[in-house]
């Protein structure tokens, strides 16, 4: 029996021992109590307790008490997701279950926020701020949110507007020089409409030192805005209107090239500081109307990207001591340009709730126009410059490779959910969607600048590209409570993510390399999910505990490959690949007013299929064998009207790999955060640190010796004011 077989049948009999235990408790079981928390992952409200589905939620009250601030905040206290920050801010993936991202991938999650799908997986990255609720479902979820969410599902909800004006404004500076204002205000503007406005400055003069140029790597000046207004002129009918701008000015690119990915000795030293600013826009608009005959509901969206990075180039190193200027007299730098425009439509109806057979039907449409151009530059000490749709003509930036391709993308899907309460005690859902998504790349890179390489078809400026991915999503869920405190559940489930188009011409130099599984383009992925799990509270609700244990096979998941001759980012696939895992998580409250936590996700892989036979057995690419997270929080009143909080998380992220080859893992990373703040009745004050114990490590090795450090300690104070 294998190793994973006896951890999954531990973990089986675990689980079936804890619901029996719990099982056994009185019938006269509390009802929802007012601190249960209520989650709409599953497009239907119910308590997380009762949801038959691997969910991790954050409340209002969670994210203000743990410091939840950006993304990466809140997947660290969720088991067996990771994030992995590099390159530059519109690159962070997400790995949810072994599912893992890359760059200029489709992402491995849905990502929803306030009923609007994202599109671009570079919109993810973004400070957050006035946030109401975080939901993160773990397993393919096409059947509910169609393609791309393949791993999962992460819900944000906002803070909406409120009938009383009222507002909340936050100062704070931390270690790095680094200042940050946000506040909100709300209320009403007429007895049918109500306003929210929210915003979030920061401006930061960084936390990793670059002593070539005498400066930090990482400075940021982030601006965040976002207006919602809500008209309610009849019961039944409900208009939200919100736009949303992020504005973001930070630099990228300052990697360190290694063979070990444990080895964090080497300081930053590029000579060229760079940029990399990123413009996002996002207006929305969303109907509800809701009757006896049931509810419809109609999301309208327009989303808009641009993003722009210089910096050094392979191998990272000032001008003299660069791999290039010691073969061939001079050195290179790099610029990206980035342009997504999109919009999208979702239309939805629902059956009436509260009875025992409910039913939903919709249908998905979205446009994408995308344009891409990377190209190296040499470097002649001045300075590096961006380069946008045109190869430079500056003398003191003179072009020396040069890619560029326009996409433009139309998806649609339909789908179907269903749920239906066989008895008191079982229930059964169903989802089934159809998603089709039509990519057509254009290859606009100047003749001169095409990589063609002989004894592969030449490239040709205008050629153009077309490819079709279409798949089924189904899945089926059947739930089982042998009590009010006990949920039981066990399904099935499929989720798929377009392929797409490398830029013109990779597959014959990743060929002409000796790289397989790299070329012009890569193919959709498909993953199909057996999960089972169980959900257990007491009475009281002093005690949680949550389990579940999946099996995932998927087909042409990605892997990344850096081509230095053309300085291209590309995606390959690995044909077949094994997952398998599980989760424990639990919560315990001794006393009033504390709170202990502690969850572990457990992930095994396995290339069973690849190109070169060499690499199966292999791990697959960016997943970690395990995390750990530990977690307390007390909060008690230390005299009339002034409270004290405090909150300690700890996170261990087991061994990672980074690439098929798995020629080097990651050693096992503890991190530790903390906060402690005393409130009054409309103030606050906090002190708060991360990675307190200032655990050096890198965030992401990449083929070729890649690594880009993590962020080291960070520490400091805010304070709040509410009105």
């Amino acid at each position: 029996m294998s190793r994973f077989a006896v951890r999954l049948l531990a973990g089986t009999s675990l689980m079936l021992a804890a619901g029996a235990a719990f099982a056994q408790a009185p019938e006269e079981a509390a009802a929802a109590a007012p601190d249960d928390i209520v989650v709409t992952a599953l497009r239907r409200s119910d308590t997380l307790q009762n949801t038959p589905a691997s969910i991790t939620a954050f409340t209002a009250q969670t994210i203000e008490a743990a410091g939840i601030e950006r993304p990466a905040d809140f997947i660290a206290l969720t088991p067996n997701v990771n994030l992995v920050e590099t390159q530059n801010a519109g690159n962070a993936f997400v790995i949810i279950r072994g599912i893992t991202q890359a760059r200029n991938s489709e992402p491995s999650v849905a990502v929803v926020v306030d009923g609007v799908q994202q599109v671009n997986p570079a919109q993810f990255n973004q400070e957050l701020f006035d946030i109401e609720q975080i939901e993160v479902l773990k397993g393919p979820q096409g059947g509910l949110y169609g393609r791309n969410a393949i791993g999962g599902a992460i819900i944000i909800t906002t803070k909406q507007p409120t009938d009383e004006f009222e507002g909340k404004f936050t100062v704070g500076i931390d270690n790095g020089f680094s200042y940050y204002l946000r506040g909100v205000a709300s209320g009403p503007i007429t007895d049918t409409l109500k306003f929210r406005i929210a915003g979030n400055w920061l401006d930061s003069n960084g936390f990793i030192p670059n002593p070539f140029l005498g400066e930090d790597a990482d400075p940021v000046q982030d601006l965040g805005l976002r207006g919602t207004l809500l008209w309610t002129p009849t019961p039944g009918l409900s208009v939200d209107l919100r736009g949303s701008l992020s504005w973001l000015e930070t630099q990228a690119l300052y990697f360190n090239i290694v063979n070990d990915v444990n080895d964090v000795s080497l300081p930053v030293r590029v000579n060229n500081a760079g940029q990399n600013d990123r413009d996002i826009y996002n207006v929305a608009l969303r109907a509800r109307y809701e009757g006896d005959g049931g509810s419809i509901t109609s999301v309208t969206s327009y989303d808009k990207l641009t993003e722009i990075l210089t910096g050094d180039a392979f191998n990272f190193l000032p001008i003299p001591e660069s791999l290039f200027f010691f073969l061939f007299g001079f050195d290179l730098n790099q610029s990206q340009f980035l342009e997504v425009e999109s919009w999208s439509q979702d239309l939805r109806y629902e059956s009436p709730t509260g009875r025992p057979f409910e039913w939903s039907v919709g249908a998905y449409f979205v446009g994408t126009k995308r344009y891409i151009s990377t190209g190296n530059m040499v470097d002649t000490g001045n300075g590096v410059f961006p380069v946008y749709r045109t190869p430079s003509t500056n003398p003191l930036n003179p072009q020396a490779t040069f890619l560029a391709d326009a996409q433009d993308n139309f998806a649609w899907a339909v789908y179907a959910n269903a749920n239906w309460e066989i008895t008191d005690q079982i229930r059964l859902d169903g989802s089934l969607r159809y998603d089709e998504e039509k990519r057509e790349n254009t290859t606009l890179t100047p003749p001169n600048f095409l990589p063609n390489v002989p004894g592969f078809p030449p490239g040709v400026t205008g050629e153009v590209r077309k490819r079709t991915f279409s798949e089924w999503q189904p899945k089926v869920t059947l739930t089982w409570k042998p009590s009010d405190d006990v949920t039981l559940y066990g399904g099935w489930s499929r989720g798929f993510r377009s392929g797409g188009f490398n830029q013109t011409g990779v597959g014959a130099v990743a060929a002409a390399n000796g790289i397989v599984g790299v070329n012009d383009t890569f193919e959709a992925e498909v993953a199909s999910t057996f999960e089972i799990g169980l959900k257990a509270q007491s009475p009281s609700r002093a005690v949680t505990f949550n389990a579940a244990a999946y099996s995932t096979e998927t087909e042409n998941s990605y892997f990344f490959v850096f081509l230095a001759a053309n300085s291209t980012q590309n995606l390959g696939n690995v044909p077949k690949t094994k997952i398998q895992g599980f989760e424990l998580e639990t919560t315990w409250r001794p006393l009033d007013g504390l709170d202990l936590n502690a969850a572990f996700g457990f992930t095994d892989s396995e290339i069973t299929d690849f190109p070169d036979p060499t690499f199966e057995g292999n791990q697959a690419p960016l997943i970690s064998r395990y995390t750990l997270n530990l977690g307390a929080q007390y909060r008690t009143d230390v005299a009339e009207g002034l409270g004290l909080v405090a909150r300690v998380d700890y996170r261990r992220i087991g061994r990672t790999w980074w690439d098929v080859e798995n020629s080097t893992s990651r050693d096992p990373v503890d991190l530790v955060d903390a906060r402690l703040g005393l409130n009054g009745e409309k103030w606050a004050i906090t002190a708060f640190g991360s990675n307190i114990f200032d655990k050096r490590y890198n965030a992401e090795f990449s083929p070729g010796g890649f690594v880009f450090k993590a962020r080291p300690r960070r520490y400091g104070i805010e304070a709040t004011y509410r009105f």
